[in-house]
């Protein structure tokens, strides 16, 4: 009996156990007195704590050990500590089941792998001539076979229809759309099975239990989205980049939790680690995948460290140029490059240093190598190698050419002083601005039209309504508008904010330095140096098909940081009157630089959150107004049409850029907007002159080139996701679009494509959507 008893002390160690065995006749007697003076509040702490002493001896315990226990050595207690253990018998139970669950979701997301890389593969694989072309190689990195014979059909049957049954994680984010839209994730349907024995009267407990599971997963899982809309860690710390340091992190998590449920909760709360945090200065970071590694390993092969300095001369549009880079890139030797067509003063100093302004021509120091073939020939004969020892040690002498300085040859802070311009400054210091309330609303940085009645009049000299006409001038020319836009500018007690104190305009990208002094410059001019600059950049810094872009280098080069000079100048331009070839072709070049901007600001979104806020919450100021580059694709381009996903439009009658959105949808532009991914289209630079047929080449390449697939054995068409989310813009139906497609399609291809359309035999399936960075 004393065996038995200790036992049943080491396996339910509860104080009234210990109490009924170990005290003497008189101890029982006090005892028994004090119960009696003591309430009822007693009795239930005394089984509360019975109760989570007997929890915590039993949920590690398997559940036929405890079973047997529950059994043996609970016929001597009473009724309360048997419902106690039998709680505890059915936490136990349920930790195991859902930890069984989990294994077995586990093991089914690893059966579903393979099928989903093999649906992933549609548009790295794709041909570039989609006549009589097999789906087949969409199983490229799956091992298939490339050629599938006639006698095959049932096998590629069944490959589309799992590319059919594909179904898109993430639906388009542009700034606008409803968070609740966001990829869902799929989880485990089955019901948690309890033993026989209690399965009868357990059910409310294992409610409870399943219903606190549900509560502490959605605490997780809420506290994760802000961290990682906060780009924070647990600690307030910001989340680390180095993967190694966050695998690490989840490794001592596991090895230090205690329980199965403890382990997966801090587990899950390390995930937004992962995908979260960017730092520009160090690298362009994406999602690592195993079959992307080797890639990765040629792109980021560190540069060859040196002293001294290679510079390369180059002009826009020179074939030669483009090989010379390629060169410099493969030897991983980091260069300058001058182009005599950005620098205009460098033309007269090759001239000098040369003798002539030919390029390329590349400078090792103060050596001048020569061109293409020059580098090549040193190459060949073995004594490329001396001159690269040498700019590797020796450091450059006076005599080599410099380095493009900060602004030089750039008309971007030149022109005549704008005395407006001066005058409002003046203004901005003189009059009272503070935080004041209208209308039973409160507003920042605000003055009152009255005083600036009174500072226009003493400042210049006016009558009070000869200074109300000068302030309406003043307002004409965006300086400063009405808090609600209710008149453009009144005497009296009316509230106007200037534009850089607005708290929209304020967080745009492109306002930095406030106002400028220096007189505005027509659109035109301006769009004329972006599309300039923007074709330098794309040259230098992609590749030459457009699909890569290195973003890394054009984040530290003088090109960029004149673009963010020209930018600025766009916060007071007029832009109403542009025709539109102009207009078409100034936000396309506009769109694909600011996405480059945003990406290099902010890092390249890791989810439909991240891209959210990039497409939605990224802008510049605009003739007084602020464009995202949602409003850009969907209010200007497309005619003001919904965004995918959304209900409403992104300007209302009464908005001041409803004016400059154009007339009605231009289809074309999706093959030519670049925000960063890998299934986008190309990224070049479009002119006003011939904007349709550069439009049209754009469309042709994308589709040609992987964007829609056609099948003619099994007549099944794949194109882009682009066409489902922006469909209205190609016809009402996917008859409509196809057709609208087949025009930029090979003629065969092309007669083939309506062939089937008209048999109404042909089914349609939408190309996975890869959303990694371009780089």
């Amino acid at each position: 009996m004393e065996k038995e008893h200790s036992s049943e002390t080491n396996t339910v160690s509860s104080p009234t156990a210990e109490k009924k065995e170990g005290d003497t006749p008189d101890m029982q007697k006090k005892v028994l007195e004090k119960e009696d003076s003591t309430d009822k509040l007693d009795d239930q702490k005394e089984d509360q704590e019975m109760e989570n002493s007997t929890g915590k001896n039993m949920v590690n315990s398997p559940v036929p050990e405890m079973e047997e226990r529950g059994t043996r050595d609970f016929q001597k207690d009473d009724q309360e500590g048997e419902d106690s253990s039998d709680k505890s018998v059915l936490n136990s139970t349920t930790a195991e089941k859902l930890k069984g669950d989990k294994l077995d979701d586990q093991k089914e997301d690893q059966e579903k792998s393979p099928r989903e890389m093999q649906s992933s593969n549609i548009s790295d694989e794709a041909p570039k001539i989609v006549n009589e072309k097999r789906l087949d190689d969409l199983n490229g990195n799956m091992g298939e076979s490339r050629e599938l014979g006639p006698g095959n059909e049932e096998r590629r049957n069944k490959i589309l229809e799992e590319l059919l049954d594909e179904e898109e994680e993430e639906p388009v984010f542009d700034g606008t759309e409803v968070p609740g839209m966001e990829a869902n994730r799929s989880g485990s349907t089955r019901s948690l099975d309890l033993d026989t024995e209690t399965q009868g009267y357990a059910w409310p407990e294992k409610a409870v239990a399943i219903t606190n599971f549900v509560r502490e997963k959605s605490v997780i899982a809420v506290s994760s989205v802000l961290r990682r809309l906060s780009g924070k860690s647990d600690d307030g710390q910001n989340v680390a980049e180095d993967e190694d340091k966050d695998h690490n992190i989840q490794s001592s998590v596991k090895e230090v939790s205690d329980s199965p449920r403890e382990s997966e909760a801090q587990v899950v709360s390390q995930k937004p680690i992962e995908r979260s945090g960017w730092n520009p200065l160090s690298f362009i970071r994406t999602e690592n995948k195993a079959d992307k590694r080797e890639e990765m390993a040629d792109k980021s092969a560190p540069l060859i460290a040196m002293k001294g300095r290679i510079i390369l001369y180059t002009r826009l549009g020179c074939q030669d140029c483009k090989e010379a880079r390629l060169f410099l890139y493969r030897k991983r030797l980091r260069y300058i490059e001058i182009n005599i067509d950005v620098y205009p003063s460098r033309k007269l100093e090759l001239e000098k240093i040369a003798g002539s302004s030919a390029v390329p021509r590349v400078f090792f120091n103060e050596v001048l190598i020569g061109g293409v073939s020059e580098l090549k020939g040193l190459d060949e004969s073995g004594k490329l190698n001396e001159k690269i020892e040498y700019v590797i040690t020796e450091g450059p002498s006076f005599e080599a050419p410099l380095q493009p300085l900060s602004g030089e040859d750039d008309v971007s802070s030149s022109g005549a002083i704008d005395e407006l311009a001066v005058i409002v400054r003046k203004m901005k210091e003189s009059i009272v601005v503070k935080d004041r309330f209208y209308k039973l609303r409160r507003f920042t940085n605000c003055f009152l039209g009255s005083e600036a009645v009174d500072f226009l009049s003493e400042d210049q000299y006016l009558e009070r309504e000869e200074a109300i006409e000068f302030g309406r001038k003043l307002a004409s020319k965006l300086f400063f508008h009405h808090v609600l836009d209710e008149n453009l500018f009144e005497d009296g007690n009316h509230l106007y904010r200037f534009l850089d104190h607005d708290p929209l305009v304020s967080q745009c990208q492109n306002i930095s330095r406030g106002i400028i002094e220096v007189k505005p410059k027509s659109i035109i001019e301006i769009s004329s140096r972006l599309r300039f600059l923007s074709y330098a950049i794309f040259e230098a810094y992609t590749s030459e098909d457009g699909m890569h872009v290195d973003y890394r280098s054009i984040h530290g080069s003088e090109e960029f940081a004149r673009y963010l000079r020209i930018v600025e100048e766009l916060q007071r331009v007029e832009l109403q009157d542009m025709p539109r070839e102009e207009k078409l072709a100034f936000f396309i070049n506009l769109y694909n630089m600011m996405a480059i901007h945003g990406i290099l600001v902010w890092g390249h979104p890791a989810g439909a959150l991240e891209r959210r806020k990039l497409l939605g919450d990224f802008k510049y100021v605009i003739g007084g107004c602020t464009y995202s580059l949602s409003a850009i694709q969907n209010g200007i381009l497309r005619g003001n049409q919904r965004p995918p996903y959304n209900l409403i439009k992104p300007f209302g009658m009464k908005d001041k850029r409803f004016k400059v959105a154009l007339p009605y949808p231009e289809p074309l532009i999706h093959f030519a907007l670049v925000c960063g991914n890998r299934s986008g289209p190309a990224l070049r630079c479009y002119s006003p002159g011939n904007i349709d047929k550069e439009l049209t080449e754009a469309a042709c390449n994308f589709l040609r080139c992987g964007g829609l697939i056609v099948d003619l054995n099994v007549k099944i068409v794949a194109v882009s996701m682009i066409f489902k989310w922006f469909s209205v813009d190609f016809g009402k139906n996917d008859v409509e679009v196809l057709k609208h497609a087949a025009n930029y399609l090979e003629s065969a291809d092309s007669e083939a494509l309506l062939e089937l359309l008209a048999t109404s035999q042909l089914k349609v399936i939408y190309q996975p959507y890869d959303w990694g960075l371009n780089y």
